[in-house]
């Protein structure tokens, strides 16, 4: 659709079609026209309000609606259906006078579009039309004339929702009682709508042929055409019958129309039915005009019977019903022989095409209204008909269907009894019936196992019942004679037909199992009735009226029809003997028909072992226990052996014939039968004790039976058959309570437990029969009441138990076979089935075992996987069974108790892994999710509460947990301890058990968060207390410097079950938490108040929240351990001003104090080690305070010298004065760190003393480093050192300037060296002694500072060392024995297992490296150009050490793919190796850089051979990340600079860990820089040499993350080189990246431009001519050719390369001749000189020039001369 301004294209100077229209109706009237085509009187009903003229009418419609209903005038779908929904809305918000003013228009609108082709528009419509009569209301009253014709029909849509929406519009005008006034009101006007509808439209004429396509056309009038029939069917059955009259004259003109009755013939099939529908509306409310038409009506009508289309059948077989009761003489006008009945024949024949259900209800109301004037034969057609009728039983569609052939065998049987009533003395007919039809149609049913499940014998007992009713009741002997006799001969053929199929050897089962179903339907035909009471209404036929009526016929014409037809009533009224009882008419021949087939049955039995016939009997017998039938299978003569019987069973038997049946055969049957589906034989024994008078009889049958007759599956199949039925329980219950079955039963549980069976039962099936056998005997019948004896129960249950109690005594593969899993399924059964099961004691013991067994660990109960699932199911069984007891009955149970008193006892004494533990926390979840189900939800609170330990039982745990955790927070400075409480640690036996304080809080923690999602509210800030435990459990785990191994795993486990302090802290209160940590930190200290800094950390608690809980500072004073520990884990969350008050408090302590009070807690001790976390968090920057501490710290010096532990043995020094010690060390550190006022000489004096004499302390009491006070003083000491080498390595000259005058040559001269010498041997020494140092380790806390100290020493002071010498034999070196020994004690320390020793070493190194070229260069001469390819090594104890670390990372490494980055967990031993692998080849690249150009060419040579660079770039590009960016952060593609690890320079350092994970990256990635830095020619060897898929690999990374940055410091290099030629100058040229090169030598210029590649230095470097004055064109290309060689072959900068070729060409320049191999002076390689000449031509060569000549060519002569060369 186009927009309003669209550009009219051009040309086209015709306006719209509405606007020509508008111009034409104007030129015609002399006005615009207010209403577009219909004129602008009041009268005429306009379509839409115009935009101009009829200002007086225009004024009725609201702006918006004028423009809405425009909308509903376009063609588009989608604008009307918005259009209508827009209506609608605007009719329910508008005022009324507003909708009022639409009324006028509305009907014509309405009128078309509710017959508009999409269904959605007219559904829309209706809905829109509901809600203007909402708003109208009567006000609609003036156009209901024209609008009611079009909304019948939309009442009769055929699209559902339209048509519902249509009816709820018209209730909303109408009430129900106003409805057929509304009605007869518009009546003229509908049918005039509706007539013109059916007589007149034609598709084209309801839709425009030219816009409309031809199938929407046809649709809509076909759609308009069933509407129209089915609105006037509406219309008459609505409209009273005085209004009717009145419009009998239109309705003969509709039916004087032939178009009319066309419409029964028409190929929609939606017509024929609303035209069908019509007919019968006629026929029923006008049936004189109906008469009158017959010759019409008629064959309309009956010639449609064969119809069999299911739209139309149920509206034409109503038609054909309403036709023959309406028009009597309807047969005069069709041929019912040769037109009517061959379609019927056909339609029946066929099973009604599929609508059987649809067309045979209605042929007994047909074939009632048939007249004898019509049928030549009754018996023929009626035999006829009834055959067509059987016959259509047989298609494959009725066989499948049960709904179809429930019907056709309905309605047959409905039809024989219509015609045996009418022609019960016609002696031909009632046979036929009988013997023709219905002992034939049984024997189908009989036949076809299929039909069986139909209605049939329940309408055959149904017919037999009617018919014997009549006989018993009817007055008339002769009806009543008749009537017997049919029966009679039903009986006689029945009886042959039964006979006759079980008269066989081998008789079919399918058909002696119908047989036996058909009698038993006969023998209880009101309980077969009864169980299909959901049926609906049968046909009775009432004895005073032959005829027949249909059971919904709600459109009888008078009473009188009803009257002659049938009556249908309910079920209830079906038969109207109701007493129950078998009449004596069929119970007779019933009992002699059941008495020849036992009799027959019994003798196949004995002479052929016939099963069939055996389950025949049983069939039989079940039905028909009666003393007659059991005497007749007693007349066979063959008797079983019996055995001797007691002599009350003898009188039983003498008494009942069932009983003496039983003794002589059926016993021996059951003891012969092998088959497991042997139950009616079961069935019979049943039989037979139903025939007993009273309980105590059949009591002693089945005790004696229970001896020994009956075998354990007979016996299973007896008490089963007892719990199907509550009949057959009711039977044998006193021997079920007996005793004689109880003691069997246990014998038999005991026998299962022991496995002590006879080979000859020891089966597979014996033991499953048993099996169930117990699970049967232990549930539940009736009134929760046990099946058998409760005594007999509880002692079964004891047997289970002993088998549970033994699994831990058997191996896996013995549990696998032990009836374990049979006492699973016996034990659910039981806990399942079985109300107030565990208030027995027993069953209390084994539901504890079976909680127990899924609470320990497979290596505990050595039971496989799936019995353990077994066993969990079970005893989940039992404590859902438990808990969801009435009664508050759990209370009563002692298994709770005993549950969680067996889980305490369990996580507190005993040693558990973290295998053990989960499934113990596994098993106690699940326990906690079955009492949360229930709803009193105490009962998991009280259970919680059991598990909970006392106080003092935790504390004991605590206790318990071995101190390890101290060592971190002592050394971090976090606590202080001036005692030696190190008195617990790890077993080597204890290394996977956990503490029982971890067990214990982690299983109250999961505990709690069960309770807590169920909602349970704890009581006694339980939730506070276990939360606190579990906080001090992971306090402990994470404080543990060197972690056992168990740790990891718990620590795993405890995420993966979501036992976290987030969980809890979720759920709980964080305040009551956190004062519950207070109090216990400020009693107790220690790990308690490391607890307190975690949680106000990871809870970002405030500092004013954190004075709440202690209010006042003086509260710490005097100082405990608790309170000291206290203030010192507070002190990083308090303010400034907080901080300072308890400095306050601490500075006045500090003076004064003896000698014996400065050791102790509340003395000098305590408070200095408070001031000293204050300080550590820098919140004081007072100076002259710290001067004053220090100035203090000297008094104590002067007057209690012998407290400092100045160079003294430590053995017999007191925790205290170490104590004291290491809290003075730490103060002077911070005082360095924080204090930025200058220093007196004294005070520099005393600290720089105090330092050497405290390290000399340290050094001499290496032997007591395990006692950690002492091992906590010597790193302190060494801190002290570290951080006074680091002052004075950053002085700035402002600080020297404060410094004293003579402080900084002390320093260099004394201090320092004493520090160094004191530390490097220390180093060496420590390292020697023990060769595995971890880092984590407590032991070995000493290496971080001790080696970072180490970085600090000078390259002086390394040269100077005093180390023992230490030579390798057979090493070369060129260097000094002192230098040799220095590399050989330091070098292999680079494979050290502790990260900092590695990092001190390379620090060491690294200064050493670029002394070691030189010891070559002065040695080179020997190098000459004698050899072919001279190598030189570089140190040797590097490249030794190098060799090893190489076969080291090819295990590591040597498996992954060049291009798979792997990530080495750091400090693991492989971090290690790889960190060392690269910081020596960082040191060889530093001293490769170091080297001359002649050096490194040899230096290059030696790695070309050895590969070790190779292997160097595959394994780089193994651990180099995919995206080196500096904190593995996303750089943005915006970002053109993003920081990476080829941009950032690495820090080494020893002290930082937090960036542990990049530090083998980061180094990679440092490496390949230089390497490609120093050796570009080397990788680009070997990327040329390497496969394709490293090659793309190398090349892609490089470019993208190295290229740009190596080119930026090339260039710049260039740039800001200071390197001066003479003759040459070099400019570059950043953004081309470009240098130029201009050598100017005379009156020669040449100009070079050097092009560095996108993948540099990947890349060949292109070398471009610029200038080129006085030179030949040849010797340009020459040296053109030389300076790219020199730039791609070279390892060395592009400075370099430029000043090699500059050098070539002086020479040349010079006069030295080219070398004729490579036309070069100076080789590109060795640098070399052309020396060897050839004794013929005089020629100078290369030497290397000459051997690759040589080894190439196979030959010895001169390149030029071709003469041998000497």
């Amino acid at each position: 659709m186009g927009g309003k301004n669209k550009q009219r294209t051009k040309g086209n100077l015709r306006p719209s079609n509405s606007g020509r229209a508008a111009e034409l109706l104007a030129k015609e009237r002399g006005t615009v026209p207010g209403f577009i085509g219909f004129g602008t009187s009041h009268s005429d009903l306009g379509y839409v309000p115009a935009v101009q003229g009829a200002e007086e009418i225009d004024s009725l419609v609201d702006s918006d609606f004028r423009m809405v209903l425009r909308k509903l005038s376009k063609k588009d779908v989608t604008t009307k259906l918005k259009a209508m929904q827009e209506f609608g809305v605007m009719c329910t918000d508008r005022d009324t006078e507003i909708v009022k003013g639409v009324l006028p228009y509305w009907p014509r609108i309405f009128c078309k579009i509710s017959l508009d082709h999409d269904r959605r528009v007219r559904e829309a419509t209706q809905q829109a039309f509901e809600k203007l009569i909402v708003k109208v209301k009567k006000h609609l009253a003036p156009y209901l004339k024209s609008l009611m014709g079009y909304w019948l029909m939309a009442q009769c849509d055929t699209y559902g929702p339209a048509a519902l929406a249509a009816k709820e519009a018209f209730e909303a005008a109408f009430p129900p009682s106003k409805q057929p006034e509304a009605i007869a009101f518009c009546k003229d006007e509908i049918t005039n709508v509706l007539q013109d509808h059916l007589l007149k439209e034609t598709p084209d004429t309801l839709s425009d042929p030219q816009t409309v396509p031809g199938e929407e056309r046809e649709a809509k009038f076909h759609r308009v055409v069933t509407c129209s029939l089915l609105a006037l069917k509406k219309l008459i059955c609505l409209l009273p019958d005085n209004e009717l009259d009145s419009l009998e004259e239109k309705f003969k003109s509709l039916l004087s129309q032939n178009k009319f009755w066309k419409y029964g013939k028409h190929n929609v099939p939606q017509i024929r039915s609303a035209y069908f529908e019509l007919v019968s509306a006629l026929c029923q409310h006008i049936p004189q005009l109906m008469k009158e038409e017959a010759s019409k009506v008629s064959p309309s009508v009956l010639l449609s019977i064969d119809d069999s289309d299911p739209i139309v059948c149920p509206a034409l077989w109503e038609a054909v019903l309403y036709t023959l009761t309406t028009i009597e003489d309807c047969w005069l006008h069709v041929n019912a022989k040769k037109s009517v009945f061959p379609k019927l024949t056909a339609v029946v024949r066929e099973g009604g095409r599929g609508l059987a259900t649809v067309i045979y209800p209605y042929l007994l109301p047909f074939i009632s209204k048939l007249p004898q004037s019509i049928m030549d034969s009754k018996l023929d057609f009626f035999k006829s008909f009834l055959t067509s009728l059987v016959a259509g039983l047989s298609t494959e569609r009725n066989k499948t269907s049960f709904s179809e052939s429930s019907a056709i065998i309905s309605a047959f049987f409905e039809c024989l009894r219509f015609i045996m009533q009418q022609n019960l003395g016609e002696e031909e007919i009632v046979k036929m019936l009988v013997n023709d039809q219905l002992i034939p149609f049984v024997d189908t049913i009989l036949n076809d196992p299929g039909l069986q499940h139909g209605p049939l014998f329940i309408h055959l007992a149904e017919t037999l019942s009617s018919w014997e009713a009549k006989a018993d009741i009817e007055d008339d002997s002769k009806t009543a004679n008749n009537l017997e006799n049919v029966l009679l001969s039903f009986w006689e053929k029945l009886s042959e037909l039964c006979m006759e199929k079980i008269n066989k050897p081998e008789a079919d089962e399918k058909s002696i199992l119908s047989v036996s179903n058909l009698l038993q339907v006969l023998q209880k035909p009101k309980c077969s009735l009864k169980a299909n009471s959901k049926k609906r209404g049968k046909v009775r036929f009432a004895d005073e009226s032959p005829e027949v009526n249909k059971e919904n016929e709600k459109h009888a014409s008078s009473e009188e029809e009803n009257r002659e037809g049938t009556e249908l009533l309910t079920e209830s009224a079906l038969v109207p003997n109701s007493s129950g009882l078998v009449s004596p008419l069929r119970k007779k021949p019933l009992e002699d028909l059941v008495c020849k087939l036992a009799e027959m049955s019994i003798k196949y039995i004995n002479e052929h072992k016939s099963e069939q016939h055996l389950q025949f009997l049983s069939t039989l017998l079940d039905a028909f226990s009666s003393d007659q039938v059991f005497k007749m299978l007693l007349r066979d003569g063959e008797e079983s052996t019996v055995k001797a019987v007691p002599l009350e069973i003898t009188k039983l038997a003498q008494k009942y014939p069932a009983v003496q049946f039983l003794y002589h055969k059926l016993i021996g049957w059951l003891n012969e039968s092998q088959k497991k589906n042997s139950g009616f034989l079961v069935d019979i024994l049943y039989s037979a004790l139903r025939c007993c008078d009273i309980d105590t009889e059949r009591k002693d049958i089945l005790d004696d039976l229970t001896k020994e007759d009956l075998k354990w599956s007979s016996l299973l199949q007896v008490i089963e058959k007892a719990c199907s039925s509550s009949d057959k329980h009711a039977l044998v219950t006193p021997w079920l309570k007996g005793e004689m079955l109880g003691e069997k039963l246990v014998a038999l549980a005991d026998c299962l437990r022991n496995k002590h069976l006879e080979s000859a039962v020891s089966s597979e099936s014996y033991i499953s029969e048993g099996w169930t056998l117990l699970s049967l005997a232990l549930s539940q019948h009736g009134k929760n009441d046990y099946l058998i004896g409760e005594v007999y129960v509880e002692r079964i249950i004891v047997k289970l138990h002993e088998i549970l109690s033994k699994t831990k005594e058997l191996s896996e593969a013995e549990n696998s076979d032990s009836p374990v899993s049979f006492v699973c399924d016996v034990a659910n059964n039981y806990f399942s089935s079985t109300k107030g099961c565990l208030l027995v004691p027993s069953s209390e013991d084994l539901l504890l075992t079976l909680f127990q067994l899924c609470a320990q660990s497979k290596e505990k109960t050595h039971l496989p996987d799936f019995l353990i699932c077994k066993l969990r199911s079970t005893w989940i069984s039992g404590v859902n069974s438990l808990v969801h007891q009435t009664s508050n009955m759990h209370k009563q149970s002692t298994f709770l108790c005993w549950s969680a008193q067996w889980l305490k006892n369990r996580v507190q004494s005993l040693p558990l892994d973290n295998a053990s533990l989960q499934v113990l926390l596994s098993a106690a979840t699940d326990l906690l999710d079955a009492l949360g189900e229930t709803e009193d939800t105490s009962l998991l609170r009280d259970f919680v509460g059991s598990v909970m330990p006392s106080d003092s039982e935790w504390e004991k745990m605590r206790q318990s947990l071995p101190v390890q955790w101290l060592h971190r927070p002592l050394l971090e400075g976090r606590l202080s301890l001036n005692y030696e409480c190190f008195k617990t640690d790890f077993k080597e036996q204890d290394e996977n058990t956990l503490p029982s304080h971890l067990c214990t809080s982690a299983l109250l923690s999961k505990m709690i968060l069960v309770a807590l999602k169920k909602q349970i509210v704890l009581e006694n800030n339980v939730l506070e207390k276990i939360s606190a435990e579990l906080l001090y459990s992971l306090q402990w785990c994470e404080e543990l410097d060197n972690p056992p191994s168990f740790l990891p795993g718990f620590c795993e486990m405890l995420q993966k079950m979501n036992i976290t302090y987030d969980s809890l802290s979720e759920l709980g209160s964080t305040f009551n938490l956190l004062q519950l940590l207070f109090n216990r930190s400020r009693e107790n200290g220690t790990l308690w108040s490391l607890v307190i800094a975690k949680l106000i950390l990871s809870r970002s608690i405030s500092s004013d929240e954190i004075k709440a809980h202690y209010k006042r500072k003086e509260s710490f004073f005097p100082l405990t351990e608790g309170n000291l520990h206290t203030i010192q884990s507070l002190c990083p969350f308090l303010s400034q001003e907080e901080k300072k008050e308890f400095c306050a408090q601490c500075i006045p302590a500090l003076l004064g104090w003896t000698k014996e009070d400065l050791c102790r807690t509340d003395g000098a001790f305590g408070h200095l080690a408070i001031f000293n976390s204050c300080l550590q968090t820098r919140s004081i920057d007072d100076g002259e305070l710290l001067h004053g501490i220090l100035k203090i710290i000297i008094t104590w010096k002067k007057e209690h010298e012998d407290i400092f532990l100045f160079s003294c043995n430590l053995s017999e020094a007191s925790p205290e004065v170490l104590g004291v010690n290491i809290e003075i060390i730490r103060f002077l550190s911070l005082f360095l760190k924080h204090c930025s006022s200058p220093l007196a000489e004294s005070e520099w004096d005393f600290i720089m003393c105090s330092m050497l004499a405290w390290l000399e302390t340290a050094n001499e009491n290496q032997a007591l480093y395990p006692v950690p006070l002492i091992q906590l003083l010597a790193c302190v000491s060494f801190d002290l050192a570290c951080d006074i080498s680091a002052f004075f390595d950053s002085a700035t000259p402002d600080t020297i300037a404060n410094l004293p005058v003579n402080l900084i040559s002390e320093w260099k001269d004394f201090f320092s060296q004493g520090i160094h010498s004191l530390l490097l041997p220390i180093l060496v020494t420590a390292t020697r002694k023990n060769k595995d140092m971890s880092e984590t380790s407590f032991q070995n806390a000493v290496l971080k500072p001790m080696c970072e100290t180490l970085t600090y020493i000078s390259k002086d002071q390394l040269l100077s060392h005093k180390l023992p010498k230490r030579l390798v034999p057979g090493q070369y070196t060129n260097l000094p024995d002192h230098l040799q020994t220095l590399l050989n004690t330091l070098t292999p320390l680079l494979l050290y297992r502790a990260r900092p020793v590695q990092i001190a070493v390379y620090h060491m190194l690294y200064k050493l490296m670029a002394e070691l070229p030189q010891y070559d260069q002065d040695n080179l001469k020997s190098y000459g150009d004698e050899e072919e390819e001279p190598a030189l090594s570089p140190p040797a104890a590097l490249m030794s050490l190098l060799s090893t670390q190489e076969d080291l990372l090819e295990n590591i490494l040597g498996c992954i793919p060049v291009g798979q980055i792997v990530t080495v967990k750091p400090l693991s031993e492989d971090f290690c190796y790889v960190l060392g692998y690269l910081l020596t080849w960082r040191l060889i690249l530093t001293f490769f850089k170091a080297a001359s150009s002649q050096l490194r060419a040899l230096y290059s040579m030696y790695l070309r051979k050895t590969k070790s660079l190779n292997k160097l770039l595959y394994h780089l590009f193994r651990l180099m990340p995919e995206n080196p960016v500096c904190g593995d952060i996303p750089t943005e593609v915006s970002n053109k600079d993003p920081k990476t690890f080829f941009t950032e320079e690495l820090q080494l350092s020893i002290r930082e860990t937090s960036t542990l994970p990049y530090h083998i990256p980061h180094l990679a990635c440092s490496v390949y820089h230089m390497t490609l830095k120093d050796l570009p020619a080397m990788v680009r060897l070997w990327w040329n040499s390497s496969e394709k898929r490293v090659f793309n690999i190398v090349d892609r990374f490089t470019s993208k993350y190295v290229s740009n940055v190596l080119s930026f410091q090339e260039i710049s290099s260039v740039q800001t080189s200071t390197q001066l030629f003479n003759g040459m100058t070099v400019k570059a040229r950043a953004t081309t990246r470009e240098v130029m090169a201009t050598y100017t030598i005379e009156d020669i210029v040449i100009e070079l431009i050097i092009q560095l590649p996108s993948n540099y230095p990947l890349g060949s470097i292109t070398v471009e001519s610029g200038k080129r004055v006085g030179v030949a064109v040849q010797q340009w290309r020459n040296w053109m050719l030389q300076l790219s060689t020199y730039l791609t072959h070279q390892n060395g900068s592009i400075m370099e390369g430029l000043a090699l070729w500059k050098n070539n060409v002086d020479k040349r320049f010079e006069g030295v001749e080219d070398c004729m191999i490579c036309f070069s002076v100076i080789h590109g390689f060795n640098y070399s000189l052309p020396k060897k000449a050839c004794r013929t031509c005089k020629k100078k060569f290369h030497s290397a020039c000459l051997y690759k000549w040589f080894t190439s060519s196979n030959k010895s002569t001169c390149p030029l001369c071709r003469e041998t060369f000497f």
